[in-house]
């Protein structure tokens, strides 16, 4: 439900170190949304240096940006925690200071997304989407939540 964008200047994030910020953006979406963890994917982006710009300046120091794509429907004051925990959880895992992680959320409403082939629901009603989809895609999703349990 939730897709996460982590763009990086190249060579500053490497396999093992994208796969600790994959799973630590999953659970901190997870905790504070209270969404299921495994509908969320983390799309990674390698910046070439010469094209990332601050200010109209070419970026000398390292920065992680991460857009998150959500659904909408949620308070200001968790949106806020959620933004706040991306922030830690991102820049420790990346190991830079934490003024170099930028965190922007896009809210888009439920009905404007699809994933498994299926109209998402509305925040807080996963678990009666989840219950009414016909079998078969139930079971896909649940073995999508079986690996990441993993």
């Amino acid at each position: 439900m939730p897709t996460y964008h982590c763009s990086a200047r190249m060579g500053l994030l490497d396999a093992e170190r994208k796969a600790r910020i994959a799973r630590a953006v999953t659970l901190a979406h997870a905790e504070v949304t209270g969404a299921p963890p495994h509908l969320a994917q983390v799309l990674f982006r390698d910046v070439p240096p010469q094209d990332h710009y601050v200010g109209g300046a070419l970026l000398e120091h390292d920065h992680v940006f991460v857009h998150g794509h959500i659904r909408g429907g949620r308070s200001t004051e968790l949106r806020a925690a959620l933004v706040r925990r991306l922030t830690d959880d991102v820049a420790a895992t990346a190991r830079v200071d934490r003024l170099a992680v930028w965190v922007y959320l896009s809210e888009i409403p439920a009905a404007a997304m699809v994933e498994f082939g299926h109209v998402l629901p509305e925040a807080g009603q996963e678990a009666a989407w989840t219950e009414a989809l016909p079998a078969a895609d139930r079971e896909h999703m649940e073995a999508a939540a079986a690996r990441f349990r993993r």
